[in-house]
């Protein structure tokens, strides 16, 4: 598992060298293309999800693979993810909005799936030249360091709600919440760097209400391996197979309770 580890992390910076580093703040008017009202793509997604896709399925042959722009393209190809064998997820690049404007931060995730469960995960920031990488079992590590996050869920609260996709209700009741959090962080729109961010100790939590795998199976994964928490608004357990909506991601067990307690009860 080493050496896949470490391919499919040299795959992720081929992609950023050859093809997302050299198109930020370089993309023609054409290059931008709204997919949906609000939510942009560009040519640099494309063509990175192309590369590494062909790379994966070079990697392990036998896989098949999931990528945000494959299933806008055909979204049938989400299904794949209850295959049993191995599958591949793919962000190309996470944060496109802050890409396509021209400035950070902005990711690009792969995860490993089999029979639905993850078991690796890389999350390579471009121009911070970081990468974050996990192994279900083996734990979570940015750029060879092993980490692990504190127990410790007495400190101030350092967090982001993203409550832009939040129901009305839900979003006023997260809203007067926050009210009560020591530190709340506008967000940076790109859940890979928000999932290093608590692995690191940048933050200690971050609610989302829209789960898509692409966006959150490698964070979650990333997280889950440092010590930290990873469930559904309700407490389950985020299955990236199944439908839903609501993730809160938190750097330990007692900061999800309180962060929970503090936002949603």
């Amino acid at each position: 598992m080493a050496d896949l580890i470490d391919s499919v992390g040299q795959l992720l910076r081929e992609a950023a060298a050859t093809v997302v580093l050299p198109s930020f703040r370089h993309l023609a008017e054409g290059d931008i293309e709204e997919k949906v009202p609000g939510e942009v793509v560009t040519v640099a997604d494309r063509r990175a999800e192309t590369l590494i896709a062909d790379g994966l399925r070079a990697l392990l042959p036998e896989s098949v693979v999931v990528g945000e722009e494959g299933v806008a393209a055909d979204p049938s190809v989400l299904d794949l993810l209850r295959e049993p064998g191995p599958v591949w997820i793919v962000d190309p690049i996470d944060g496109t909005g802050n890409f396509a404007a021209g400035h950070g931060p902005f990711a690009i995730m792969a995860a490993l799936v089999r029979g639905g469960a993850p078991v690796a995960a890389w999350i390579l920031d471009p121009l911070a030249g970081t990468l974050a990488v996990a192994e279900s079992g083996s734990g979570a590590y940015v750029d060879g360091v092993r980490a692990a996050l504190p127990d410790d869920a007495s400190r101030p609260l350092r967090g982001a709600a993203m409550n832009r996709f939040l129901p009305a209700d839900l979003r006023a009741r997260v809203r007067r919440g926050l009210t009560a959090i020591d530190e709340v962080l506008p967000g940076l729109h790109c859940a890979g760097r928000e999932y290093v961010d608590i692995v690191t100790g940048a933050q200690d939590f971050v609610l989302f209400w829209r789960t898509l795998p692409w966006d959150h199976v490698p964070g979650a994964l990333l997280v889950h391996e440092a010590g930290g928490a990873v469930r559904r608004l309700d407490g389950g357990q985020y299955d990236p197979t199944a439908d839903g909506y609501g993730l809160l991601a938190a750097a330990n067990e007692a900061t999800w309770q309180r962060v929970h307690a503090t936002l949603l009860s």
